[in-house]
């Protein structure tokens, strides 16, 4: 995957979906993942809570969070205008259509995880 989208911010992506989705396989590969592209404990701590910490998190990372937040709950509603504007500020074209792509994708690979029940700290190379 080549992307010009920081790598810390692709796995926040990844980590907000698997939380909304309860798919402990994801969470558990994409949290190891987030902290060797040096995401911080406080920062994996309050993910889940990301609206609340204040300025913890970057425009560019709450933007995404946003975003992919309501691309996992479409089922209460669509991706509103303006959090798609907020995304679309905060990204170029390409990055943006990069956040839209991880989203999209561990989207799949969470229902994927949930159905088959993949167990979670089986990973290859642990």
């Amino acid at each position: 995957w080549s992307s010009d989208v920081c790598s810390s911010d692709l796995e926040l992506i990844k980590i907000r979906a698997s939380q909304m989705n309860h798919c402990a396989f994801c969470l558990d590969m994409h949290s190891a993942d987030a902290r060797k592209h040096g995401v911080g404990v406080q920062k994996l701590d309050l993910l889940a809570a990301w609206e609340e910490a204040g300025d913890l998190f970057t425009e560019q990372e709450q933007a995404a969070l946003a975003l992919t937040e309501e691309m996992t709950d479409l089922t209460r509603h669509h991706v509103s205008d303006e959090v798609y504007a907020r995304a679309a500020a905060a990204f170029s074209e390409r990055e943006l259509g990069q956040v839209i792509a991880m989203a999209l994708t561990i989207n799949a690979w969470n229902r994927i995880g949930v159905t088959t029940r993949l167990p979670f700290g089986k990973r290859s190379g642990d």
